[in-house]
């Protein structure tokens, strides 16, 4: 470290800093990767209920 003399020396050994600690860090609490998850609520769906809470709105308003 002591022959740094360029900020972009600086910046590369951070990035290298960062990627090294990502990786024991990974190693070593077992992390996984994120899944990507499939939406369980479909179009139909979420109009049926736009529609029902519409009706309710209107029921509300007009309990008759």
């Amino acid at each position: 470290m002591e022959n740094l003399n360029d900020s972009k020396d600086i910046i590369g050994l951070g990035k290298m800093l960062g990627e090294n600690i990502k990786i024991s860090a990974k190693e070593s609490l077992y992390l996984c990767e994120q899944k990507h998850h499939e939406a369980w609520v479909g179009e139909k769906c979420l109009q049926f209920l736009d529609q029902r809470k519409q009706s309710k709105m209107q029921w509300l308003q007009e309990p008759n």
